[in-house]
């Protein structure tokens, strides 16, 4: 049996594993275990999966699985609760570093809140357009350890996110990688609203930290938000981003926002047995 935590940040939920002893050696397939532990209903279910790892750059290693298998750079929500569990399970202290594909990632964790710094951003690009069922759409995209693209809509609420956003997740601008999708509305200079549509879990989802991010810092490009910026996601939970501006771009980028440890369990062979 593998133990494992259900931890969720801001409506992100994921399964952590530490793997630093091997414990995965005979799940066979990595990403088919990923899609069949994330699977709704049938399994433990999450947006994705973390595996721990060790590391001689940092205090841990992590490998990050979107809930189809597919293993990514970075996940802003996915950050805080590596931490938190890192913390819990004793793998690093309270301030710490840990190694990802998109780079270090440091973090801060008191007691439920965790405060991630994230990569500096890159690939910026400002008021574009793009066909979207034949219609010319403005939108922005920046990378903040994945791709998003950021759209500002007036209407959020009543946004279809979910076509649009796999309109834009899959538009071949993007390909072959494709993008995360996401549409923000200005509330004030500190304040805005985002929804997400997830490459990886193709849907949209209750938050998305790296998409909070890059919204915030499209916003602040634009000339719209100042740091810090308040970002209120689908889950009605608030995201907090700051961030220093500079003629190139952004650093010291910061996300920061509550987690909670849903359980902790044991995931049982025969739910994983016929994967090889």
């Amino acid at each position: 049996m593998i133990e494992f935590y259900k931890i969720q940040g801001s409506g992100n939920d994921f399964i952590l594993i530490d793997n630093r002893d091997d414990v995965l050696r005979d799940v066979g397939k990595i990403d088919e275990f990923v899609k069949t532990a994330c699977r709704q209903h049938v399994a433990v279910g999450a947006d994705g999966l973390i595996i721990i790892e060790n590391s001689d750059k940092a205090h841990f290693r992590w490998r990050f699985f979107n809930a189809d298998g597919s293993e990514v750079e970075m996940c802003g929500n996915g950050g805080r609760c590596a931490a938190r569990f890192a913390v819990i399970k004793g793998i690093a202290p309270e301030t710490m570093s840990f190694e990802t594909r998109a780079g270090i990632i440091d973090a801060e964790v008191a007691g439920d809140i965790v405060k991630l710094r994230l990569t500096d951003p890159k690939d910026i690009r400002k008021a574009y357009t793009i066909a979207i069922d034949g219609t010319a759409t403005p939108v922005n995209s920046i990378n903040t350890g994945v791709p998003h693209v950021v759209a500002f809509v007036n209407d959020l609420d009543g946004h279809d996110v979910a076509n649009i956003g796999r309109m834009i997740r899959y538009h071949q601008e993007y390909q072959p990688a494709g993008t995360n999708a996401n549409f923000a509305r200005v509330i004030n200079r500190h304040r805005i609203k985002v929804r997400t549509y997830e490459r990886g879990v193709e849907a949209e989802t209750l938050a998305c930290g790296t998409g909070a991010v890059a919204s915030a810092l499209v916003a602040s490009w634009t000339g719209l938000v100042d740091s810090p910026v308040d970002v209120l996601v689908k889950s009605e939970e608030t995201l907090k981003i700051y961030f220093e501006k500079t003629n190139k771009g952004f650093e010291q980028v910061y996300l920061e926002g509550g987690t909670t440890v849903v359980y902790q369990g044991f995931l049982w062979d025969e739910a994983y047995s016929n994967i090889r």
